[in-house]
């Protein structure tokens, strides 16, 4: 497997060639990482009208992930969810997106920016960070519309690891002739498994990876696949991408995702097989231990931490004063991410950590109830209008802004252009939200 990026950037920083040109540390720095930090010089390709060396590695990984075309972001996901969305209205009449709500909350400031109609899957019971579609409900929702929509949307995995069946989804949209499009940012990983469920191998026709969540790769290096079933011009994806991006892309992390290509075709599958085996094992221990795991894809720990009357987020620090620190933690849950850089003595340090955590005190609590919002205003209308920040407890009855949500998990509450009601407020408490901005 060839790495054109790094061969490149790693030639230029031994040719000793005088810098007059960005960035202006000139190779030189505190960091240590500074001489392989360039800019769009000769040879060095230009990420949105790649046609060298940064294309000739965007090849490579669509060949390793079985991709009709592979596209590299150095704004993580977030960059490849607008752009994803961008192409589906570009071909469609509708403006409709039908999505299950516990899209990322860069999902609605792009729906926001495109003037998408965005319809909500909603989850039953009310979860904020879960929503299972089935095939039949997807049925119904897109039959109840009047026309198809510009595209259906979901996450897989969402943020407590649950996988949605997309193979059963997708057959549903291609017989309405409505493209899939998935947020696996939590999930670059699961075409190299022994036997892979990753989206593009179960239908998706575009799909968005965070490389960066579980591959060895740089924070902010992601990648836009599409299906075999999505035809859209080389041109056509890289001006969406654009639309969403620096114009001054890092080349760090692209030298990152193109160091990842080798470590796919040379070492991911014994590695991550490993893994997935030690993770289970971890499972089952803390299982054993009397702690509720939930069911998650292979590389997440999530505990159900209520079950055994504890915080999430007090179970989340008694971890960091054993030296491990989590992903996520809310009052009910506490998710770790494994992937094979993790050392055995990581896992080790958690399962002693939580053997000796013993029963907690706090009464469990349920997330709060609630109903969908009505809509009041556009998500674009809302998105860009004057607006202020309340306390959450004087903000009943106002329309949200701009999403107001801590990144993890970056899953709005309340969408912009909906009345926020009592039970909403409700729930911005029970997550720690304390304030939301408000149309003025």
């Amino acid at each position: 497997m060839k790495t054109p990026i790094c061969d490149f950037v790693a030639a230029y920083e031994q040719s000793g060639a005088a810098r007059l040109h960005m960035p202006g540390h000139k190779g030189r720095g505190p960091l240590g990482c500074e001489g392989r930090d360039i800019t769009e010089i000769a040879g060095a390709d230009s990420l949105y009208e790649a046609g060298g060396i940064i294309a000739e590695s965007e090849r490579n990984a669509a060949a390793l992930f079985g991709a009709a075309r592979t596209f590299y972001s150095a704004g993580g996901s977030s960059q490849c969810v607008g752009a994803m969305l961008c192409l589906a209205l570009q071909k469609s009449k509708s403006r409709v997106v039908l999505a299950a709500r516990n899209a990322h909350k860069s999902f609605v400031q792009a729906a926001g920016l495109l003037g998408a109609d965005v319809r909500w899957l909603w989850p039953r019971p009310y979860s904020l960070l879960a929503c299972p579609v089935t095939p039949e409900g997807l049925e119904n929702a897109l039959a109840a519309l009047p026309e198809a929509p510009a595209a259906v949307y979901v996450t897989s995995p969402d943020y407590l690891g649950d996988l949605q069946p997309v193979a059963e989804l997708a057959k549903v949209c291609h017989a309405r002739g409505v493209p899939l499009l998935v947020d696996n940012a939590h999930g670059a990983y699961l075409h190299f498994l022994p036997a892979p469920v990753h989206p593009l191998d179960e239908g998706a026709d575009l799909c968005c990876d965070s490389a960066h969540k579980t591959l060895p790769v740089l924070t902010g290096g992601a990648y836009l696949h599409l299906g075999r079933g999505f035809a859209a011009k080389e041109g056509e994806v890289r001006a969406a991408l654009a639309l969403f991006g620096s114009t001054s892309p890092s080349y760090l992390i692209l030298q990152s995702l193109d160091a990842c290509n080798r470590y796919l075709a040379d070492e991911a599958r014994p590695k991550l097989a490993a893994c997935v085996r030690a993770v289970a094992k971890l499972k089952a221990d803390l299982a054993a231990q009397g702690w509720a795991v939930e069911k998650s894809e292979p590389l997440k720990v999530t505990l159900r931490a209520s079950e055994r009357r504890w915080r999430g987020d007090a179970l989340a620090d008694l971890l960091r004063r054993k030296g491990a620190e989590c992903e996520y933690a809310d009052p009910n849950h506490l998710v770790l991410m494994v992937s094979p850089q993790n050392a055995p003595q990581d896992l080790e340090r958690v399962r002693a950590a939580l053997a000796a955590a013993g029963q907690g005190s706090r009464a469990p609590q349920a997330p709060p109830p609630m109903e969908p919002p009505r809509r009041a205003m556009s998500i674009r209308e809302a998105l860009l209008a004057a607006s202020e920040e309340l306390p959450v407890e004087q903000a009943a009855g106002r329309v949200c802004a701009a999403p107001t949500v801590g990144c993890p998990p970056a899953v709005p509450v309340v969408v912009s252009g909906e009345v926020i009601r009592p039970d909403a407020a409700a729930v911005f408490d029970h997550y720690g939200i304390r304030t939301v901005r408000v149309v003025r």
